[in-house]
């Protein structure tokens, strides 16, 4: 029979963590984060990776298992992310995935296979000899001339991830969005129940945003982002990374710190819009009201449905 496993998704500050933590100690389960920044060591207030306290004695997984200086895709997670999965498994817990980042939630999910794919010996350095002559704009409208479902899914200023996506297509000469229908597999490797958070009004998830990012700044996320600073040209994806590229003006003497935080509200605003767009077009999510007060019963009630299902 085909493994169950249960993901909680939606929007950053939505109530994922919460949740995640109650489902695994009423069914036995522990929870492997999926988020693209929760996986690098000493990045724990920007990422709002789950304290010790938050935690409440379950097992977490795939937190803090990179260096900064590392690049990982959804390929590198979906390796390092399915032996623990299964693990978990085999001891007869249930996998509570948890993540805000709907690439690798899905590509998970789904069972996407993917390929090595070699690029041609210069390429990288010759992408990112053209962004530095013609600028980010000029490489994200290429890239949504030729893909244009990727750059869709990709924010203008992830310069990494543009010049991925286009490496891909210069490489194979085929946009990303073919290669994922050609590397789906004919069943998914687990049964999944996905329950998506979200809230009624757009306005109650953005207070709870900014609400966030004011108790962000009190943990001590300025010295974490000036650490990203300082190590801009190794920590790559880091600093571009919602949470700390932000503060750059600032610690270049050229912006307020508040000014710097109030931008940090509207990045992460915007990605949250990004992030339920994503989840909304994954088939089967089941979507709860995160504000409504009997959400936790509803989520309880459901896992309990479909663990019951044979």
């Amino acid at each position: 029979m085909t493994p169950k496993i249960v993901c909680v998704a939606g929007p950053t500050a939505c109530g994922k963590t919460t949740l995640g933590v109650l489902l695994a100690r009423r069914f036995h389960g522990e929870v492997v984060s999926a988020d693209s920044m929760q996986i690098y060591r000493g990045m724990t207030v920007g990422t709002a990776a789950p304290t010790e306290a938050e935690m409440q004695g379950v097992p977490h997984h795939m937190i803090a298992v990179a260096e900064p200086s590392e690049q990982w895709s959804a390929a590198e997670y979906v390796a390092k992310a399915t032996p623990i999965v299964d693990d978990i498994l085999f001891r007869g817990k249930l996998p509570i995935l948890v993540g805000g980042t709907g690439l690798y939630v899905q590509s998970f999910l789904y069972g996407v296979r993917f390929t090595k794919e070699k690029a041609p010996d210069g390429l990288r350095e010759q992408l990112a000899a053209e962004l530095a002559e013609k600028g980010p704009e000029t490489m994200y409208a290429q890239l949504q001339a030729v893909d244009p479902e990727a750059a869709a899914a990709i924010h203008p200023n992830n310069q990494v991830r543009v010049l991925r996506a286009l490496e891909h297509y210069r490489a194979t000469g085929k946009r990303l969005s073919e290669q994922k229908a050609e590397s789906l597999p004919a069943e998914r490797p687990y049964r999944s129940l996905v329950l998506g958070l979200d809230f009624p009004e757009r306005a109650q998830l953005y207070r709870r945003i900014d609400l966030r990012v004011d108790k962000m700044m009190e943990n001590g996320l300025l010295p974490e982002a000036e650490l990203v600073y300082q190590n801009r040209e190794r920590f790559k994806t880091a600093a571009q990374a919602i949470g700390y590229k932000e503060f750059f003006p600032y610690f270049e003497g050229n912006a307020a710190l508040e000014d710097c935080a109030e931008k940090l509200k509207q990045a992460s605003r915007n990605y949250a819009k990004r992030q339920l767009t994503w989840f909304r077009h994954m088939d089967g999510v089941v979507w709860l009201d995160a504000a409504a007060p009997d959400v936790t019963e509803q989520a309880v009630r459901l896992t309990q449905d479909f663990l019951a299902k044979g």
